[in-house]
């Protein structure tokens, strides 16, 4: 009952936060900080593929893609149905969510038997064929981009949205059945001996994954109101999969620690003009040298494991 009314109190500040103190915000920071809980989003969610599960994925970005592309077109295109606009936001971020989860598991039941470089290649594939396919959908846009998106996302429901995740995935990793996970990240072979499926956590891992990728396509989309799939390339995958290693390599807490520095750092370097990306760069590699297992290695917030 404690816990429930902590929950209750955080999301009522986020909602005072909203409607009682961003008008008088700074527009470019409140940006910046809606941008750092999607990238938040993004992190953690990998984090279970990789971090917890111990796959190497590389098609983050095509899951975001897909959630965006999805909630966007609802919204858009269900704007006249008559549906009150938190319903109709809710559901689309939903339905974005489901459907790049179910892509996730029709691909990840033949791929996710693959290993290592692998997968990489395999997943790699999978986020440029999803980019590839939405480029050529008139229906969304295609190659000229999807415009006119209702603005619908704010720092409320980003921000809530953020923290249902780390309830569920916290809870989910640091459960019995979240052992699992762990176990095949460890010893795939080990796992298998104490009657354990590999394949099926890799799944698992995989879908719930994908479908909080999702969510924070959606929360992108309705965020920027317009998407392109320039947003959306191997480079927005290797983004998040830093923001997983930097933090570290199973922790949630790391995650979020890594998305919010791996963010506000470009903006910071900004004074630095074109030599920003490789001064970028170099603090990216003197961090990864300071802290070969990320920031917080596997460790974890201790509120993290009380949630």
């Amino acid at each position: 009952m404690k816990r429930t009314w902590i929950y209750i109190s955080v999301v009522f500040f986020l909602a005072l936060f909203q409607w009682g103190l961003s008008p008088y915000a700074n527009a470019y920071w409140l940006q910046i900080i809606n941008m750092i809980g999607i990238n938040a989003l993004l992190a953690i969610s990998l984090n279970l593929i990789m971090g917890h599960t111990g796959q190497f994925s590389l098609g983050h970005a095509g899951f975001m893609a897909l959630g965006g592309y999805t909630s966007a077109a609802i919204t858009v295109y269900g704007g006249s149905w008559g549906i009150p606009v938190p319903v109709l936001f809710i559901g689309a971020l939903f339905l974005g969510g489901v459907f790049a989860a179910i892509v996730s598991l029709f691909v990840g039941i033949p791929t996710l038997r693959l290993k290592g470089d692998y997968l990489a290649i395999a997943t790699l594939g999978l986020g440029e064929i999803i980019r590839v396919i939405i480029l050529n959908v008139d229906f969304v846009g295609g190659a000229r981009g999807f415009t006119d998106i209702p603005e619908y996302a704010n720092f409320f429901w980003i921000f809530t949205l953020l923290l249902a995740a780390i309830l569920f995935l916290s809870r989910l990793v640091y459960s019995n059945k979240g052992l699992a996970f762990l176990a095949v990240r460890d010893d795939e072979i080990a796992a298998s001996s104490i009657g354990l499926n590999p394949v099926k956590y890799k799944i698992a891992a995989f879908v719930i994954g994908a479908f909080w990728a999702g969510i924070a396509g959606g929360l992108f989309a309705h965020l920027n109101t317009y998407l392109h799939t320039n947003s959306f390339t191997f480079l927005r995958s290797i983004e998040v999969v830093a923001m997983v290693v930097l933090g570290g390599m199973g922790s949630i807490s790391g995650s979020l620690l890594s998305a919010t520095v791996l963010t506000v750092l470009p903006e910071f370097l900004r004074v630095a003009s074109e030599a920003r990306m490789i001064i970028y760069a170099l603090l990216l590699v003197l961090m990864m040298i300071l802290r070969p297992y990320g920031l917080l290695g596997k460790r974890e917030f201790k509120w993290m494991k009380k949630l």
